[in-house]
């Protein structure tokens, strides 16, 4: 399936702090698993970044983003966006990742690689355009950012996003390039 090309703005990606399901290397995509205390850490250490521009906060619905994006960003309003949520990986739901199968693979009662392409264009299309001037800045999880790689063209066999760690998709003009820095937008 072809997409067309994400928004030609830069964007901020964080995954969510660790989970329980995380730490235990259990599958939890759809399921709704609370970040662990480790997670509860890395997402509030976010909150010392100081960011220089201004964002805006898009979060997947799921409570490990939104607790991640209420520690990172206190006191900050966010929109909830459906199609951030992670994929749905069906009957693997709930077992160890090492049984999990490539994800091209279609998982019985789960969503496809193409659904969930399809749904994450979808929902960085219209939060980059609800941003406005702001720096949109997604609060997610693992699968979405691995689907934004392959839509912007900057990693399709890359390694899973870390736990509470911004990654810039940045325009260049011509395309975008992932960096974890990004002059000008924050300071560590």
């Amino acid at each position: 399936m072809t997409f067309p090309l994400l928004p030609q703005r830069t964007f901020c990606m964080i995954r969510h702090g660790q989970t329980t399901a995380n730490r235990d290397a259990i599958v939890a995509g759809a399921t709704d698993v609370p970040l662990s205390d480790l997670g509860r850490e890395q997402a509030s250490k976010l909150s010392s970044l100081h960011w220089l521009q201004e964002t805006r906060l898009f979060v997947s619905p799921k409570t490990r983003a939104k607790d991640t994006c209420q520690l990172a960003f206190p006191n900050r309003t966010f929109e909830i966006h459906e199609d951030l949520r992670e994929r749905n990986w069906g009957e693997f739901e709930g077992k160890l990742v090492s049984e999990l199968p490539s994800r091209h693979a279609e998982p019985k009662d789960g969503d496809t690689w193409d659904e969930l392409l399809a749904r994450v264009h979808k929902a960085i299309s219209e939060c980059c355009a609800k941003a406005e001037d702001c720096l949109p800045v997604f609060v997610c999880h693992a699968g979405v950012i691995r689907a934004a790689m392959v839509l912007a063209n900057v990693g399709n066999d890359v390694p899973t996003a870390p736990n509470a760690k911004p990654l810039f998709f940045r325009w260049t003009g011509e395309g975008h390039e992932m960096t974890d820095q990004l002059a000008g937008v924050l300071e560590f």
